[in-house]
């Protein structure tokens, strides 16, 4: 079992409780991968949810002129999968480690189960979630108009 204080590190689990972060330590497991293992390619059935415990991994996407697209590089703290859990669909993207990289993986089952059986830790999940992609929206529409400024 994961420590439930070392889970505490991650973006979304920072406003979870004791009891919370030791129903999530329970299910959590830790996966570590070297410089340049590719965690999941485009088109892959979702494993679950992943928090960057230490590293980098970069997630990708192959553009329409066959050329391929780093999206952006997570580190530390940040999450990836959320997408292929919430919407269950298969990666759209290629997640890469860009450096010796320790993970810790909600398995998807476990993850259901989770919150169809915690209403208030589902409320706080998805909370946290809403509130750190609404943030990495805001820094890319930043982003973005000031390329087009500076254009």
């Amino acid at each position: 079992m994961i420590d439930a204080q070392m889970l505490k590190k991650q973006i979304l689990l920072q406003d979870m409780d004791e009891y919370e972060l030791g129903k999530i330590a329970k299910i959590v497991e830790k996966v570590s991968i070297k410089q340049g293992e590719v965690l999941f390619q485009e088109e892959d059935d979702t494993r679950g949810l992943w928090l960057i415990h230490s590293g980098k991994i970069q997630i990708s996407k192959m553009a329409a002129d066959g050329w391929r697209q780093t999206l952006v590089v997570l580190g530390e703290g940040h999450f990836f999968g959320e997408l292929a859990i919430v919407e269950k669909r298969k990666h759209v993207s290629k997640a890469e480690a860009m450096e010796d990289t320790e993970l810790f993986l909600i398995p998807k089952e476990s993850f259901e189960e989770l919150v169809a059986d915690d209403c208030a830790l589902a409320m706080d999940f998805f909370k946290s979630m809403v509130v750190a992609l609404s943030s990495n929206l805001r820094r890319m529409n930043d982003k973005f108009l000031s390329v087009l400024i500076s254009y």
